[in-house]
């Protein structure tokens, strides 16, 4: 054995949406648990280009993981976002139907929801169409509302669930890749660029990488096919076109290029999808945005390409057996695959980590490991304080605490430097991960205005020179000059 003192009962790999929503359950154990990200931020990877929808149910086939976990998922939204001081909001879903042709279609989805266990589904006329969603464009005859769905913070919630983890007992290593993983009988052995672990159980939650981290042990039982997507966000000023997040009819892959309101206000359009074979190419392209404008303009009325204001892609982790893969691995007992965890993925997350909690707790136990509650688990989030949210008196009182509130760093989104420094206290390392926590950066100008301040209280704060500073880790530098010549 090789000689370490990080040994663990319970091991996962992957720091998205989905690792976090298992860490944020396993840390109601009482177990010693550790969590290994590869990145230098939690929510890196797939999660950071997710749409952030929260899905109803009705586009899952009856008796899949999907279906099942998804439904459960999204009726747990509200009670998770609000203990995790995460932004949600129930918006519903709309799919439209816009010729006669679409309407069986519509109604088998209608079905495949009530067998899924939706109670509140209606189909719309065009008449309760138009007034609920009056932008939608003229052509439309109907549609089937599903009034559970939502949208939220993909980044923020897997950032929370982390932290939340974190607070709890739960050891998170960042920048910590997986190089090899061997079987030891009694025990995992996980090798990373700078440390040995052993573990009980190891918990695959690796995403795109998945398959990879299964065949460490001799699991090839399932591949990951990497989908592109492409997504357009565009700018406050059209956020309000739209109540709820509209779906086309579905293709034979995809949910169709959709117009969704993303929780802060702005509207976002895509994705396109893609099969591809490399796991890390996310260049967006003038044919994706001319394929997606062109679809979804038929959608919805007033959408224009002069208030896109950022293109971005992100990869799914589809799998060649087309549902959810959650299951301990056949090959070596101790590993527990939670792979091809696609769309509706973001939506189970929190069903899949109660599930894989009774799963570990189960395993556990049959080893002869009793396994109790986690004496001091609390499960709420001090609420932090956001400028764009303070007005009048609670604003006055927060410059008194802290006069940094008084200090505006990002116009666009109304951040201020005491957000941007809560973030670093909080383990941001990167633009990136100030991006993500704060929304410093995602507004009209993208940065254009606040980036060299943040770097300048970046630098202070964690006692770097900017030069060394990184957009999201690795060689991603983002000033090549000291802090004296940027500032």
């Amino acid at each position: 054995m090789v000689a370490t003192d990080k040994n663990f009962d319970v091991i996962i790999i992957g720091g998205g949406v989905i690792g976090t929503a298992v860490a944020y359950n396993l840390s109601k154990l009482k177990l010693k648990i550790a969590l290994l990200e590869k990145e230098m931020e939690l929510a890196f990877g797939t999660t950071k280009a997710n749409s952030g929808i929260v899905h109803a149910g009705f586009h899952s086939k009856p008796g899949t993981l999907k279906a099942s976990m998804c439904v459960k998922g999204s009726l747990m939204y509200p009670k998770l976002c609000q203990d995790l001081d995460v932004p949600y909001k129930q918006n519903g879903v709309l799919m439209v139907a816009f010729n006669s042709e679409q309407l069986p279609e519509l109604n088998v989805f209608y079905n495949q929801g009530r067998l899924n266990g939706l109670t509140d589904l209606k189909i719309l006329t065009r008449d309760e169409l138009l007034k609920k969603e009056p932008n939608l464009q003229d052509e439309v005859i109907a549609g089937l509302f599903a009034p559970t769905g939502g949208v939220v913070s993909p980044f923020e919630l897997a950032i929370n669930l982390g932290e939340s983890a974190k607070l709890n007992g739960v050891e998170v290593v960042l920048d910590s890749p997986l190089l090899k993983m061997e079987d030891r009988k009694n025990h995992l052995l996980i090798t990373t660029k700078d440390n040995h672990y052993t573990a009980k159980i190891v918990i695959n939650c690796a995403g795109l990488y998945a398959d990879n981290i299964a065949r460490m042990l001799g699991d090839d039982s399932f591949s990951i096919i990497p989908r592109k997507g492409e997504e357009y966000l565009l700018d406050k000023r059209v956020g309000n076109l739209i109540n709820s997040t509209i779906f086309p009819l579905p293709t034979p892959n995809s949910k169709g290029m959709l117009v969704i309101p993303t929780v802060h206000g702005n509207l976002m359009l895509g994705p396109t999808a893609i099969e591809m074979d490399k796991r890390d190419e996310f260049t967006t392209t003038a044919l994706g945005l001319k394929t997606i404008y062109d679809f979804t303009k038929n959608l919805v009325k007033g959408l224009e390409k002069r208030d896109l204001i950022a293109s971005f892609a992100g990869i799914r982790a589809a799998s060649d057996r087309g549902d959810f893969i959650i299951e301990f691995s056949k090959t070596n007992p101790r590993l527990l695959n939670i792979a091809g965890i696609e769309s509706p993925g973001l939506t189970a997350a929190p069903a899949i980590g109660e599930k894989i909690l009774e799963m570990v707790k189960a395993r556990l136990n049959d080893e002869g490991m009793s396994v109790g509650l986690n004496p001091s688990y609390n499960p709420v989030l001090p609420k932090k304080l956001h400028l764009r949210d303070l007005k009048g008196p609670e604003l006055e009182k927060a410059i008194q605490q802290d006069n940094r509130f008084a200090h505006v760093i990002c116009r666009c989104e109304l951040v201020s430097e005491a957000e941007i420094v809560a973030a670093i206290k909080s383990g941001a390392r990167t633009l990136d991960g100030i991006k993500l926590r704060t929304r410093a950066g995602m507004g009209r100008c993208q940065g254009g205005f606040c980036t060299p301040k943040i770097l300048k209280i970046m630098s202070r704060e964690l006692g770097i020179p900017v030069s060394e500073l990184t957009k999201r880790g690795g060689d991603s530098v983002l000033v090549p000059y000291t802090a004296k010549e940027l500032i």
